[in-house]
């Protein structure tokens, strides 16, 4: 069994800047990858970001890039996104995922709101 356990999400005016935390345990045979993606009122959920566990590659959706930074600590198993100039787009339910190398996410956290006001 996996476990994704989230924090940091809150509300927070347009400009600022949150940081998500994600932390995972459980089996961590195939964790190839840790992700973020978010779900806005009445739309689909969409990938943010995304890293691996181990090498530099990292992949931003291009509404997000150069605002948010997704980083690791693999002692912790957790992975974070840190979140600057928020926009009230930006507005959303914000989960993590881990997942095998590929297009699966696997393991999914239980979500974290993340609202920017303006």
């Amino acid at each position: 069994q996996v476990q994704l356990v989230e924090s940091g999400g809150g509300l927070v005016q347009a400009g600022g800047s949150l940081r998500l935390s994600c932390a995972a345990s459980g089996r961590t045979a195939g964790w190839y990858k840790m992700g973020w993606f978010r779900q806005a009122p009445g739309k689909d959920r969409e990938f943010v970001a995304s890293t691996v566990w181990s090498g530099p590659n990292t992949n931003y959706a291009d509404s997000v890039k150069g605002r948010f930074t997704i980083s690791r600590d693999n002692g912790k198993n957790t992975v974070y996104l840190q979140m600057n100039s928020l926009k009230p787009e930006d507005t959303a339910v914000y989960y993590c995922a881990v997942g095998p190398l590929g297009s699966i996410w696997n393991y999914w956290g239980q979500g974290t709101q993340v609202t920017v006001s303006s």
